[in-house]
């Protein structure tokens, strides 16, 4: 039981973290990079469809996005959706294809990003920590219940401690790269 209650509070910690690193992409760092557009849909036959589904993107040169549709119909369709993303991006369209240059971040800039990630990797530490809470709830039932012995109890809230601990490391560790690769230039 102490087991299966250790198992779900990891495999619920480790969703946080895979919430926090799919945050992390969509914060840019002056750097072109296609999983930037991974959280913009365009409408396509009534039904949003995810923009790496309808177009290749690839980097051309060090700050630019190329989007090439598959179906070139859709050049306005793709254009509107990058427009309305929170991504701050401007496309020009050059016939078939979209190019969306990355302006260089200000110093300014990358300290609002900063402030950014720490606020996604402080949400993610309060979710690993709710995620200890809850998992520490369940052996007080079990105890309440006599299912387990209060030793077991106690060691089962110490390997949970751990899991806990081990995984607000890795969110730091994260944070770390991610405030590293922000600031250098």
């Amino acid at each position: 039981m102490i087991d299966d209650i250790k198992k779900d509070a990891e495999s619920r910690m480790k969703k946080s973290i895979e919430a926090l690193e799919t945050a992390l992409k969509r914060v840019r760092t002056g750097r072109a990079h296609p999983s930037l557009l991974d959280t913009i849909s365009v409408s396509y036959y009534g039904s949003d469809t995810p923009l790496s589904q309808l177009a290749n993107i690839s980097v051309e040169e060090g700050r630019t996005l190329l989007v090439s549709p598959f179906d070139k119909q859709l050049v306005p369709d793709i254009e509107r959706a990058i427009l309305k993303s929170d991504l701050g991006l401007n496309p020009s369209t050059a016939g078939t294809v979209i190019r969306l240059p990355l302006p260089p971040l200000t110093e300014e800039t990358r300290r609002d990003l900063v402030k950014v990630v720490r606020s996604e990797g402080e949400q993610a530490k309060v979710s690993i920590r709710n995620i200890r809470r809850d998992a520490n709830g369940d052996l007080k039932d079990l105890l309440k219940e006599k299912e387990v012995s209060e030793d077991d109890a106690r060691r089962g809230e110490e390997a949970i401690q751990q899991l806990t601990d081990r995984m607000v490391g890795e969110v730091d560790k994260l944070l770390k790269t991610k405030e590293e690769d922000l600031m250098s230039m």
